[in-house]
């Protein structure tokens, strides 16, 4: 999860396997923080984040969904907003892949990938925190960082 301007507030790293929006409720339970500091957010997400059950667990969070409209739904509240929010989250997810592909053995053993998603994770966080001290135009651009 992050915030709009790309700053990640929390993250889990699940298996393969693991349902998303499992993940994202056991998170709220595990992080209530993040709903008590930052009430009647609206969340961003993808085609996979469905479900009337679902979505009644996130109202009774305050957190108001926001996702593209599947096949045989009606069009969707705020679906006008969601194509350049997408946006910002594609670009989001495109500095966090930036170089993070690697060739070593580390990279395809769990303690391997953990160390590489959570390196990513707090050097975006860096990046971010000191673009935004030192007056930087964009905030989440890692270009200088990266020799």
């Amino acid at each position: 999860m992050c915030t709009l301007r790309g700053l990640p507030v929390a993250f889990a790293l699940t298996g393969a396997e693991a349902g998303e929006r499992e993940t994202l409720l056991d998170l709220f339970d595990a992080e209530p923080e993040l709903l008590v500091t930052r009430p009647g957010q609206t969340l961003l997400g993808d085609k996979n984040y469905f479900g009337g059950d679902f979505e009644d667990q996130l109202a009774e969070h305050g957190i108001r969904l926001l996702r593209p409209t599947r096949k045989g739904e009606p069009e969707r509240p705020g679906a006008a907003l969601f194509k350049p929010l997408w946006q910002v989250i594609e670009s989001v997810n495109e500095t966090f892949k930036a170089g993070s592909t690697s060739n070593s053995t580390t990279a395809t053993h769990p303690p391997g990938v953990v160390a590489r998603v959570i390196q990513r994770i707090l050097t975006l966080t860096t990046a971010i925190w000191h673009n935004d001290r030192s007056g930087q135009p964009v905030l989440r651009s890692l270009t200088a960082y990266d020799h």
